[in-house]
């Protein structure tokens, strides 16, 4: 790779490390009104390590004459990630003396938006600590939308390019520049974030609590300031309005610009979204009713505690009301599939995303008819636009290469002395984002502490292949990539 292609990443990377630093203001501000002035070393250290880092990356300027290639975008897009959750994680060592696979799991846990933890006891903890797990989970979601729009359609494995069978807007992007796509999106982000704050605190959230929340459910990671999690609050108001944020942050951003561009039907009218509210709502109705079979509970009492376990797993949140790994085998089960099912590609939401289930049923549909009648030509769309071959191919090679993943995580893991549903929950909430796995240690009601640090090693490498849509990072293994 060439010096000034090295040094365009850098100074990229180096304005990414600069608005971390920044952005560790939040947590010396939330200490100075808890009134904990003594513990703002650590951050204020923190800061000034990642923007010095920064300011080293940038001062040597971005070349001029100098463009970025499309395969330049896969170590920019790794490169940043990695850089930030490194960053990210020195105020974990340093106020929290968290170990560095500790801190490194929880960093990039909040900033890929996973929501797996290390820590407990969050009810009595430092709110410095709560606000910077939160906010890096807010930055993560809006930095992928962003990731979305801007560096995936150039890697040709998701971003604008599979927004083009998503929305009725076949052209390249939803708007004519990028940046203006980019300006809509994060005033949508921000809007949304502003509306959950007020709703949350409506419903019965103290001021704090309701911003950790708001930051954590609409970038669908799952960090809470508690940990029975949204459970600590008994109001159904404050479960209700946990349910609406886990859904919004799921649901594709490209459509809330064009609804704030005058066209309020874009989300009824596109397929990924109804067919993510199907399969959320007919969970909720079904789920309900068996709980509320087997329970004493009233059916809108068990649908209420279907609705937030259920929507917190399809969306990859991992937010829990109760251990519902305690409702049985069946229960758990269909927790499981959920979490691979995951929401609308570009959301926040990890997971396979809806619409590749969606287009591998229309292919199986076609499959079947040809053989049915071989000489018919099936017509193979989705949202009124044909499935061309390209984007068919991108779909199966990145649902192999995400059950490939998983399966071998999972095996590396058993090899750490995991069990085996440990070691599969783990692999699988982790490269889908979800979050917490099944069973009594990392499931709702543990967490990862107890884990080897060989194996946090190893699902912290599961969280970042899954938040970059595994082949983003694949692709810097290869040889090839490497040679001019």
């Amino acid at each position: 790779m060439a010096l000034p292609t090295l040094r365009i990443i850098a100074f990229i990377n180096g304005i990414f490390l600069i608005t971390l630093a920044v952005s560790m203001v939040v947590p010396m501000f939330t200490l100075v009104i808890f009134e904990r002035a003594h513990e703002l070393n650590a951050y204020l250290w923190s800061s000034l390590i990642t923007f010095v880092a920064g300011l080293a990356m940038v001062a040597h300027g971005h070349p001029q004459g100098v463009e970025l290639r499309p395969r330049d975008m896969y170590m920019l897009t790794v490169s940043s990630w990695l850089l930030v959750c490194i960053f990210a994680a020195l105020p974990f060592m340093l106020a929290q003396h968290m170990s560095l696979a500790d801190a490194i799991f929880e960093s990039m846990s909040g900033i890929t938006a996973t929501g797996a933890t290390v820590l407990s006891g969050l009810d009595s903890m430092s709110p410095g600590i709560l606000i910077w797990r939160s906010l890096l989970h807010w930055l993560g979601g809006i930095g992928f939308i962003a990731m979305a729009v801007a560096i995936l359609p150039m890697l040709r494995i998701g971003g604008m390019r599979l927004f083009q069978t998503e929305s009725s807007d076949r052209s390249d992007k939803v708007m004519p520049r990028s940046h203006m796509v980019a300006k809509y999106m994060i005033a949508a982000y921000v809007g949304i974030s502003l509306l959950s704050f007020l709703a949350f605190w409506a419903a019965g959230m103290g001021v704090f609590d309701a911003i950790n929340h708001t930051m954590s459910a609409i970038a669908t990671g799952g960090f809470s300031t508690s940990d029975s999690s949204i459970g600590k609050w008994s109001q159904p108001a404050v479960h209700w309005v946990s349910v609406l944020v886990m859904i919004l942050g799921s649901l594709p951003f490209v459509l809330y610009v064009s609804m704030l561009r005058g066209n309020f039907q874009a989300l009824l009218r596109d397929q990924q979204v109804r067919g993510f509210l199907a399969i959320l709502l007919s969970t909720w109705l079904a789920l309900g009713t068996w709980y509320s079979l087997t329970t004493e509970l009233h059916w809108l009492e068990a649908v209420r505690h279907v609705a937030v376990n259920t929507t917190s797993i399809m969306t990859t949140t991992g937010f829990a009301l109760g251990d519902y790994t305690l409702w049985g085998g069946f229960a758990g089960m269909l927790f499981f599939y959920l979490g691979f099912i995951g929401g609308c590609s570009g959301s926040t939401a990890g997971g396979l995303k809806i619409f590749r289930f969606q287009v591998a049923y229309i292919l199986l549909k076609a499959n079947l008819l040809q053989l049915v009648h071989p000489r018919a030509v099936i017509k193979q769309q989705y949202n009124q636009h044909r499935l061309d071959e390209d984007i068919v191919r991108s779909i199966l090679t990145f649902s192999f290469f995400f059950t490939i993943t998983i399966a071998a995580l999972a095996l590396a893991l058993t090899l750490c002395g995991l069990d085996w549903i440990t070691a599969l929950s783990g692999a699988a909430s982790t490269v889908s984002g979800v979050g917490p796995g099944m069973g009594p240690t990392i499931g709702p009601a543990g967490n990862f502490s107890s884990l080897p640090d060989t194996a946090k090693w190893l699902l912290t490498a599961g969280m970042l292949l899954g938040r970059l849509e595994i082949l983003t990072v694949l692709v810097l293994l290869m040889p090839a990539f490497w040679r001019h």
